[in-house]
């Protein structure tokens, strides 16, 4: 697929870095929260799902190593004409440098013997408020081997909109978190969530911006969605929240990405859930088509991404 040339799309920018195609395989590691245990709250953020967008089912590493195998098997089988495909090691559901540094070194102990050849990249997701100097340190000396790409969630960078949602971290510790990272070597990735109560079209106007100005490598962004096992699933069926449609989303996504630096590379402009677990919105609308309103949307106004940043 061609580079877009309205915004920097993942995949041209993936094929450009490693010189090969590089699929994600998704990790779940069974990593907890302290927004979960007490530590830090209870009940998690008011979006997120018992299973944290994984199973919630500690893994030893064994387990983790058995998984990545099968995910590298599963993404060799997309092979074209002969050519390797790579992988990024994706350890995505909850908080990955929570738990200690021993649980650190044996999630990253069962990426191990596969860097290199297959696994260019190892990404490792967690909030900005979990990252302790011991596990930054081991991140930094996987860093020395593979490319490593810490995913911080900010959401929203209204501090008031992370308590309404209870996700219990601020603004300046993202920023701080990210800082860290980057004197360290690492690679950030961004979350941003828009249509979050309370925050609106200028809270995505402030995220970008944010993002922006932390000077993270890449961007993941998508549309609020009310899952079933949530403390949004009540307030949504109580009337008490709206959602966006995917004409709003287009729109304020366009907004986001023009207030985003240039060479942000956008590693999702949307979000699936199964539909099992969905509740709203429910489009029916494609990730490509997404992306391919926010190309026509960014075309009709005259501007790409980075048009609104600052020079």
């Amino acid at each position: 697929m061609a580079a877009d040339p309205r915004f920097r799309a993942l995949a041209p920018w993936l094929r450009e870095r490693f010189g090969q195609p590089v699929h994600r395989v998704a990790l779940d590691a069974g990593s907890t929260c302290p927004n979960r245990d007490g530590t830090r709250g209870f009940g998690g953020c008011t979006y997120c799902d018992v299973e944290g967008s994984g199973t919630g089912a500690l893994r030893t590493g064994s387990e983790l190593a058995e998984q990545l195998s099968a995910g590298l098997e599963r993404i060799a089988r997309r092979s074209k004409r002969g050519e390797t495909v790579g992988a990024i090691a994706y350890l995505q559901s909850y908080t990955n440098t929570y738990g200690g540094t021993e649980r650190v070194e044996e999630l990253l102990g069962a990426v191990e013997p596969h860097l290199g050849e297959r696994v260019r990249c190892v990404a490792v997701a967690t909030r900005p408020d979990c990252l302790d100097d011991a596990s930054l340190g081991l991140l930094r000396e996987l860093g020395r081997r593979v490319p490593v790409w810490l995913e911080l969630g900010l959401e929203s960078a209204s501090d008031q909109v992370l308590l309404d949602i209870n996700r219990l971290h601020t603004l300046e510790e993202f920023e701080d978190s990210v800082a860290r990272a980057h004197a360290a070597g690492l690679e950030t990735i961004g979350h941003a969530i828009l249509g979050l109560p309370g925050d609106g079209r200028e809270g995505a106007h402030a995220t970008a911006a944010a993002l922006r100005r932390a000077g993270c490598a890449g961007v993941k962004v998508h549309h609020l969605m009310v899952l079933r096992k949530t403390q949004m699933a009540h307030q949504w069926r109580q009337g008490e929240l709206a959602v966006l449609t995917p004409d709003e989303y287009v729109d304020w996504l366009a907004d986001f990405v023009e207030r985003l630096a240039p060479e942000q590379v956008l590693h999702r402009v949307t979000g699936e859930a199964p539909p099992e677990k969905l509740l709203a919105p429910l489009w029916e609308v494609h990730k490509t088509a997404v992306r391919e309103r926010l190309t026509q949307t960014l075309q009709a106004r005259g501007t790409r991404q980075g048009s609104l940043a600052p020079a």
